[in-house]
């Protein structure tokens, strides 16, 4: 958790960090996502003892999620597909491309 923070940062960071893991992102990106994201909305309300202009002047993480959730991606990525297949054993998995990866999961 960033330095200075308070219960609705550290409840914030938490919920940043599992729902990245769960896209399947390593425990290190996930960390990682979760501390830009807090650390921007520390400086967004003047939380923090400097902020960069892009964080202060720039759209909201939860405004710039909002718009991404539901552009039409892709999905998960093949990686993200692979750790899940993991996760459950699936057989195979690693002689599998993306799409026979999440027929596998049922997706």
């Amino acid at each position: 958790m960033p330095a200075g923070s308070n219960k609705k940062r550290e409840r914030q960071y938490e919920h940043i960090k599992e729902s990245a893991k769960d896209r399947g992102e390593s425990e290190k990106r996930a960390k990682e996502i979760a501390a830009r994201t807090v650390n921007k909305e520390r400086a967004r309300h003047g939380e923090s003892k400097t902020a960069s202009r892009s964080s202060t002047e720039d759209m909201s993480s939860s405004r710039r999620g909002g718009l991404r959730s539901h552009s039409g991606s892709q999905g998960p990525t093949y990686d993200q597909l692979y750790n899940e297949a993991k996760q459950r054993n699936i057989d195979g998995r690693s002689k599998m491309n993306k799409k026979q990866l999440a027929d596998a999961l049922g997706r």
